[in-house]
């Protein structure tokens, strides 16, 4: 998965945070958290994929 992606990932997870937290719909909220996290993760390692590449 490319850096985009995983950018785009954490974007939607916060949004759909926000809007779990908004409605009080605790499930999306935590889906949402959970998928930012996710995405966080991908950039770590798409970034720890580059810096092995440079060398």
């Amino acid at each position: 998965m490319g850096k985009g992606k995983a950018k785009a990932k954490q974007v939607k997870g916060k949004l759909k945070e926000t809007a779990g937290d908004v409605t009080g719909n605790r499930r999306m909220e935590a889906e949402g958290r959970a998928e930012k996290v996710s995405g966080k993760a991908q950039d770590a390692a798409e970034k720890a994929r580059k810096n092995l590449r440079d060398r």
